[in-house]
């Protein structure tokens, strides 16, 4: 039974997030995690005495929140939403990415879906926001569903990579498996930005990866170009691409793709969710 943590802060973009997790594993029995964490305030020494008053209005603020949770079960049931999912919810009061390493430690998450607010919500997802620190510090798949993002069922759905490094493969094994689900096309992805042919260590790589996909429905394809946005931009406009999958250990290519200041250029960030995967 899969296992899925939705950090929540109950707002619309959050919401998003939630049905489209919904939809993209209906019909399918997972145990769905959702989630509010209390973010724990920084102190400076100081500042750091604690009252009892404080300690109370904190324990208020859990409890509101756990209600607040109860309720947004009660509004996925109300719609007829939960079909063989299981829920239960977590609230609690920490330092956001520590309280996300521990529940999915805790509970076996096998994936985290996260929303985001688009290109000016979470600072176009840079380093320093919750959904980036996530991606890059907690080992554990993350699906970013930005709030414009629609559920398709996942006809399309394409790997960027540059071949640089050798994939443990079972780190491909939720891509896989939403292929298999959904008998998708992965469409694997070369940006090539120098006019030069592939090493032999790439070569090496391609064909790894091309022998742990047999039986899965895919393909290789190159462009070549001077910017890897642009390019990744114009591939998923022409085979209108439904989610975009890459792996959090080839880290300097997923921070060209992800976390570059000027993507609000690119409808990718605020309508195709992407799925990073960890080893």
């Amino acid at each position: 039974m899969t296992r899925i943590l939705i950090p929540t802060d109950f707002s619309s973009n959050a919401w998003n997030a939630i049905l489209y997790g919904l939809e993209l594993f209906k019909g399918q029995e997972c145990v769905i995690y959702l989630s509010h964490i209390q973010v724990r305030p920084v102190f400076t020494a100081a500042e750091s005495t604690v009252t009892s008053n404080s300690l109370e209005l904190r324990d208020q603020i859990l409890r509101d929140r756990k209600r607040n949770l109860e309720d947004l079960v009660l509004r996925i049931r109300d719609k007829g939403l939960e079909g063989k999912h299981t829920f239960a919810t977590l609230a609690s009061s920490d330092f956001f990415v520590d309280s996300i390493k521990s529940q999915v430690e805790d509970y076996k998450i096998d994936l985290i879906i996260m929303g985001t607010r688009g290109a000016s919500g979470l600072k176009k997802i840079t380093l320093g926001s919750n959904t980036g620190n996530v991606i890059t510090k907690v080992k554990c798949p993350v699906l970013v569903v930005p709030e414009d993002a629609v559920y398709e069922k996942l006809n399309e759905i394409v790997f960027p990579t540059d071949y640089q490094i050798n994939y443990d493969l079972g780190v491909l094994e939720v891509m896989v498996g939403l292929i298999r689900k959904y008998q998708s096309n992965l469409r694997i992805l070369h940006i090539a930005t120098r006019s030069r042919e592939l090493t032999a260590e790439q070569e090496k790589n391609k064909d790894l990866l091309h022998e742990y996909l047999n039986g899965a429905p895919h393909s290789f394809h190159t462009l070549r170009g001077t910017s890897i946005e642009t390019s990744l931009q114009c591939f998923i406009e022409s085979r209108d691409i439904q989610m975009v999958v890459m792996v959090a250990k080839n880290l300097n290519f997923l921070q060209r793709i992800l976390f570059r200041p000027i993507v609000e250029k690119f409808s990718y960030h605020t309508e195709i969710p992407f799925l990073v995967l960890h080893e």
